[in-house]
């Protein structure tokens, strides 16, 4: 079979039609096996990088509620939910539980030490010389008793959340409900420092218009960050979370 001649081809020679003899091969799509303009060169065969999302696979900030739902990221501690005010109020009863019987104890004892001391003077004998200073020893001995009675409730009332939060996290009725108090940017204990902080507020709001420290334990709840920290927490920078 003849052709016509080609006036661009002078030695006469057709191409084979497309499709004669051989398949065509199609070129190969863009980017298999070969690299883009613009582009790093990669080896052939290989699967192309996708770059990483944008925090993919990291912790949220520290101090960062997670959707809003009652957990939040502290750092040592992980993802920890926050403690609700249930929660909260049941072991403030707890703790009032536990200091009322140990202040009602001290008291009993007290008084009837003062009470013993003070019956010494019946036995001081008034035909005696030093009568009158027997009787004004075993009065002094009741007063000291008395007053003594008061400085050990006093005491125990200051330094029984104080101290517990300050080196254990927790007083006897968070522990019984499975709370602790932390400090929020470490995760740790409070310490002394932010412990006191955030026991003596309470006092302060009592003293300065005498329902202040309702105000303050209820303060959690105009909250609005969802961490429920009161008054004393913000300024202690501390959060009562579940163990």
């Amino acid at each position: 079979m003849s052709y016509p001649p080609d006036p661009n081809n002078p030695y006469g020679q057709q191409p084979p039609p497309p499709g004669y003899g051989y398949p065509q091969q199609a070129p190969p799509p863009p980017g298999y096996g070969y690299p883009q303009q613009g582009q790093p060169q990669q080896p052939y065969g290989y699967p192309q990088q996708v770059p990483p999302q944008a925090n993919y696979g990291y912790p949220p900030a520290p101090g960062t509620l997670q959707a809003n739902n009652g957990y939040i990221n502290v750092p040592n501690l992980g993802t920890v939910q926050v403690a609700t005010m249930g929660m909260r109020f049941l072991a403030r009863l707890l703790d009032a539980l536990v200091t009322g019987v140990v202040i009602t104890i001290a008291m009993f004892a007290g008084l009837a030490g003062a009470v013993g001391l003070a019956n010494k003077a019946d036995k001081c004998d008034y035909t005696s010389s030093n009568y009158d200073s027997c009787v004004a020893d075993a009065s002094n001995s009741a007063v000291a008793a008395f007053f003594i009675m008061f400085a050990v409730i006093i005491a125990f009332s200051l330094l029984y959340e104080w101290l517990l939060i300050s080196l254990a996290g927790a007083t006897v009725g968070k522990m019984a409900l499975g709370l602790r108090v932390v400090r929020e940017n470490t995760g740790q204990h409070p310490g002394l420092g932010a412990g006191f902080v955030r026991f003596v507020i309470p006092w302060v709001g009592y003293l300065v218009c005498f329902i202040g420290m309702l105000l303050v334990w209820v303060s959690p709840f105009f909250d609005n960050s969802g961490k429920l920290q009161g008054w004393h927490d913000r300024a202690a920078g501390t959060l009562v979370v579940k163990r």
